[in-house]
């Protein structure tokens, strides 16, 4: 009789709790998954903003350059122009 009960209430109820465990373990897992795949996406985009203000930067001097060159801006004009982008 002993054992019908263990084996009736006893052994279901383990087999739930592991099975609630098991599901929180994964619940867990794939969180973290997701969370790396945010942060390997947000990681690119830091990546592709950066390239992204090299690129106008250099655009911009280069048109200050052509300016210099076409005679429109002096070399002072260019220097004070240039230095204020690569600071900002």
């Amino acid at each position: 009789m002993e054992k019908l009960i263990f084996f009736g209430l006893v052994i279901p109820i383990l087999f739930f709790v592991l099975y609630l465990g098991t599901r929180a373990i994964m619940s867990g897992v794939s969180a973290k998954q997701a969370n790396q795949a945010n942060k390997d996406e947000n990681e690119i985009d830091d990546n592709n903003d950066e390239l992204n203000t090299d690129k106008s930067l250099s655009n911009e001097l280069e048109k200050l350059n052509a300016l210099r060159e076409s005679g429109v801006l002096t070399q002072e004009e260019f220097e004070k122009a240039k230095n204020k982008l690569l600071n900002n």
